[in-house]
């Protein structure tokens, strides 16, 4: 089965189309103030006005209050959405959406309580965890720590070129995700690493 790519932290027109143009599956546009790599939802309507079908585009939230999800979804044709904070089953389902639930992974039990918390949840996507930070740390997490789930999974935290092609024969999974790892700067894709990291993938 063909990896899924997920490129997060998108903010600018030219990065979302580069990023379509290489073969990426889905666009990840954050919804969290704190982050250097957060939009508004000005800025998500530009990025995403015309885009080509066939590319999901995904909005990241991190406890946020539901009137801004709503809010957000008014405008911004969202196809996931993405929670990277506490949220509920409850709060995560009252959406309507399809909705992927991010697990930061300190032991193997955070995978098998996420399974079982988030039953609806369409894929859990695995990032790192560092204390005070939702996301986007840049850093890898051991992957020993995952077992098998009867349910997509997302590799995230700390990939690249360099070695997500090792990550996916290692851990076989639906799909990655990756947003400093192809960037220039804080929310600045670069071709030359999305070229790359799209390549190493397929070579995967």
């Amino acid at each position: 089965m063909r990896t899924r790519v997920k490129i997060c932290g998108i903010t600018r027109r030219q990065d979302a189309e580069f990023a379509i143009e290489m073969g990426v599956d889905a666009l990840g546009l954050v919804f969290y103030g704190p982050s250097p790599r957060a939009v508004t939802i000005a800025q998500a309507v530009e990025i995403c006005r015309g885009l080509p079908p066939f590319v999901s585009l995904v909005g990241l939230f991190v406890n946020a209050d539901a009137a801004e999800v709503n809010a957000t979804l008014e405008q911004v044709p969202l196809d996931l959405l993405q929670f990277h904070g506490d949220e509920s089953p409850q709060y995560a389902e009252q959406f309507a959406k399809p909705y992927m639930k991010a697990v930061r992974m300190q032991q193997p039990e955070d995978l098998q309580m996420a399974v079982k918390n988030h039953q609806q949840a369409n894929a859990l996507l695995l990032d790192s965890f560092q204390v005070g930070v939702p996301g986007g740390t840049g850093q890898t997490f051991d992957w020993s720590m995952i077992t098998q789930i009867d349910k997509p999974l997302v590799l995230a935290g700390g990939l690249a070129a360099e070695n997500v092609a090792i990550a996916i024969r290692q851990i076989r999974p639906y799909g990655v995700d990756v947003s400093g790892g192809v960037e220039s700067a804080k929310g600045i894709k670069s071709n030359e690493k999305i070229r790359a990291f799209m390549q190493e993938v397929a070579d995967a």
